[in-house]
């Protein structure tokens, strides 16, 4: 069919659709634009595709016109008009009329999508039997957001791994400084740290040039640290009630490495260990031991730069589908060759608190949870702390209720206090929000004397450790209630004194003083008029720690203290401690604090392999600063000017 044909035959077509036709008006408006077409082409007798052919003839038979509209129909996506581009009418008019069309083409296409997308929206609708009013579709979403918000709600209450889930954004400790002190001072900070290295520092890190180091979540890798050397890895071992369980794994080189340190700490030789780190960068013990003695000597910075190298090393290792920040994975401590990461991520945790960074020292706390259901760091003894710090407190009630299914961590010493704690904030919180109290859980008050019913031996020991020095105290401390220092159950006395070493910082606040206070003193009225509930509390309390023996005794109470220990400087050149050593050290006052606060020296006999660890282990920024020590140090032993030149 020709073209001149196929558009009689629509125009015939448009004339026969009836006026309810819902595109009626769409063909008028077509029809409109035809007839302007060919208005503007009436106005010249020369079809502008006719310059194509210079030997054709238009003429008036249908015939010839037919057969002339079919040739150029053809041929006019596909040739070019070089002869139009002196003639301007005609390109004005052959634009025009190619715009019409593609106008056109899209008005079919828009009408033709509308009335297929309208019938099934319809139905849609209306099996849903919703009101397709704009105010129905306004709030159906809200319900079906509200009704996700419940279902997610009960399904993180039923999961007891989903809270336990890590925010990978908050376990960066550098970001949460951002947030507390500004971008602007962190950078500044960091800018006075870097002034004074010199060029020398950075000619010697640069034949590290080119060495790009991993990206990891857990720390953030230095330029000057050596290459991952893939010493050890991870195995994934079996799937066992929802969790996946893996363990580490080591190479024959890291293996021998290992002997070396056993040999070494052994016969107590802190410069072997050195030495394994020099041709082992990445051997766990050896880098814990060597984080330990510079805790131990005051260089606190390089001792976190030791735990970041661990860091590093161990998540460098991990399997492909080891995902722990999920919850879902288990590592179990009971294998060797898993404890350095728990000891690791502990002291991290540690640092971070150390460093102010709460809320990244929470994650990884929940980290080191997830990570053994046994809980071998005791990990949930510090985990209220540090959501107390990081004003986590609808976390923390929700982790009391949901962690192993019950609710009986209130009855350990740390929560039952800290929850109190927490209700009193979120109260605060809903009286400046001015939100109405919810009735279903206990007042803050209640929960503070159900925890010292519990375990009143806290409040003597609170009021010498903080101190708190109002004579309201000593009245209440002189009550026989509160008077004895211990409760005569070994677990419950060693977790007291470990909620006491951690919490005390927080009791330094007048408001939860004011708390404590009142419900002390509410405690000595009730017993005054009936002392029969006093019994009940000591019933429940030999109940819930039954155990004639410590079951906490592997938890040093030192590790959950906020000072930082130190040893004598005749105890550094045997330096490899036991940690029974490190508590009698930190338990023993007047060693503590004869030498709190001193810089210990670094008194090691053959001190070649230390100063090459220092210059191959840590950041070059603190090269200059150990160098400077060290030869102070020769000038002290040999009595002379001159320093030790072998580093």
């Amino acid at each position: 069919m020709s073209a001149r044909l196929l558009k009689k035959f629509l125009k015939e077509q448009e004339l026969q659709i009836p006026e309810k036709d819902p595109h009626h008006k769409e063909a008028e408006a077509e029809a409109e634009d035809e007839e302007e077409e060919q208005q503007l082409n009436s106005g010249s007798s020369i079809n502008p595709f006719d310059l194509l052919n210079d030997d054709d003839h238009v003429s008036d038979q249908d015939g010839e016109l037919e057969t002339a509209d079919e040739t150029l129909l053809e041929s006019s996506d596909k040739q070019d008009l070089p002869d139009c581009k002196g003639n301007p009418d005609v390109v004005s008019r052959s634009n025009h009329k190619s715009k019409k069309k593609k106008k056109k083409k899209n008005k079919e296409a828009s009408s033709e999508s509308t009335h297929k997308d309208e019938k099934p929206f319809d139905a849609i609708l209306e099996a849903l039997s919703l009101d397709v009013n704009t105010s129905s579709h306004q709030h159906a979403p809200e319900k079906g957001k509200a009704a996700n918000t419940r279902l997610h709600d009960s399904l993180v209450k039923r999961s007891p791994a989903s809270i336990l889930q890590v925010d990978p954004k908050y376990l960066n400790a550098e970001n949460e400084l951002r947030r507390i002190f500004g971008s602007k001072v962190v950078k500044s900070f960091e800018k006075s740290n870097q002034t004074g290295t010199g060029s020398s520092r950075q000619v010697r890190g640069g034949r590290r040039g080119g060495y790009i180091p991993r990206k990891t979540v857990l720390v953030t890798a230095s330029e000057h640290w050596p290459r991952w050397d893939g010493s050890f890895s991870m195995e994934f071992l079996e799937v066992k009630d929802g969790y996946h369980y893996f363990s580490y794994v080591h190479s024959s080189s890291y293996s021998q490495a290992q002997s070396a340190f056993e040999a070494a700490k052994a016969i107590h030789d802190l410069n072997g260990i050195a030495s394994i780190l020099l041709y082992n960068p990445y051997h766990l013990d050896s880098l814990l031991t060597m984080a330990d003695y510079f805790k131990f000597t005051g260089e606190q910075q390089m001792s976190a730069d030791s735990i970041s190298k661990c860091l590093y090393a161990l998540e460098c290792a991990w399997h492909p589908m080891f995902t722990p920040f999920q919850g879902n994975c288990q590592v179990k401590f009971s294998d060797e060759k898993n404890k350095p990461l728990f000891t690791t991520l502990f002291a991290h945790m540690k640092n971070m608190d150390r460093r102010g960074c709460h809320r990244s020292a929470l994650e990884v706390c929940k980290l080191l949870l997830s990570l053994d259901s046994d809980d071998p760091m005791g990990a949930k003894f510090y985990i209220d702390y540090l959501s107390l710090r990081a004003e986590e407190y609808a976390w923390l009630e929700q982790f009391s209720e949901d962690y192993q299914s019950d609710s009986s961590l209130w009855l350990f010493p740390n929560f039952s206090y800290s929850l109190a704690i927490c209700r009193f904030y979120r109260e605060k919180q809903e009286l400046e929000e001015g939100a109405q109290a919810v009735t279903t859980k206990s007042s803050s008050t209640d929960l503070m004397k159900q925890a010292l019913m519990l375990h009143p031996s806290v409040i003597k020991k609170l009021v010498e450790k903080v101190p708190l020095k109002d004579q309201a105290w000593t009245g209440i401390v002189k009550h026989s209630f509160f008077r004895a220092e211990q409760v005569g159950i070994p677990s419950l006395d060693h977790l007291i004194n470990m909620y006491v070493e951690t919490n005390y910082l927080i009791w330094r606040l007048p408001d939860l003083q004011k708390l404590l206070r009142n419900a002390a003193q509410q405690i000595i009225e009730i017993l005054k008029s009936d002392s029969s509930e006093a019994k009940d509390w000591a019933c429940v309390r030999k109940e819930a720690f039954s155990s004639e023996k410590n079951e906490y005794r592997h938890l040093l109470v030192s590790d959950f203290s906020h000072s930082v220990p130190t040893l004598p400087p005749e105890n550094l050149q045997h330096f490899i401690v036991d940690p029974r050593m490190r508590e009698v050290v930190h338990n023993d006052g007047n060693a503590a604090n004869a030498n709190e606060g001193i810089h210990a020296p670094r008194n090691v006999a053959n001190r070649n392999a230390l100063a090459v660890l220092f210059e191959s282990m840590l950041p070059w920024v603190h090269y200059e600063d150990v160098n400077g020590a060290l030869e102070d140090e020769d000038h002290q032993l040999n009595g002379h000017g001159q320093g030790n030149e072998e580093h």
